[in-house]
């Protein structure tokens, strides 16, 4: 159980990085722009500093003594919080398909998101463990 921890927390602060890091790159007559997650949060898709308040939560939790004896709560909230931000970052993914051509997501955008779904996994896992063990 303490491995999948650790998982979990290890791809939280992954998700909490890459939220910094670009995410959109826009490319239009030789012009070349990106944009991050912070960026994008900051110019008005408010939802998106959900993002890195989860992952601070979840790696709060993740070093709080109390949780270390709860694994149930720790898994409840990682597994919420690796859900609601894969959720808000595929909306972002469909966002820039729809718009024209000139946008494209950055490899730290699909890290981001791979994160926050091994944060489900994961905490999925401990969760399973914990009702198996006796």
């Amino acid at each position: 159980m303490e491995r999948t921890r650790r998982v979990t927390l290890s791809a939280a602060v992954f998700v909490l990085v890459c939220f910094f890091l670009p995410w959109v790159q826009v490319s239009c007559g030789g012009v070349k722009d990106t944009a991050s997650g912070f960026d994008l949060a900051r110019e008005g898709d408010r939802a998106l500093w959900l993002i890195p308040l989860l992952m601070l939560a979840v790696i709060i939790l993740g070093f709080a003594r109390v949780v270390k004896n709860n694994i149930a709560l720790f898994a409840l909230v990682s597994f919420v919080s690796g859900l609601a931000s894969a959720y808000l970052m595929n909306q972002k993914r469909v966002n820039a398909e729809d718009a024209s051509g000139l946008l494209r997501l950055t490899g730290w955008f699909w890290l981001g998101l791979f994160s926050s779904l091994v944060v489900v996994i994961s905490a999925l896992l401990s969760y399973l463990k914990r009702a198996r063990s006796p």
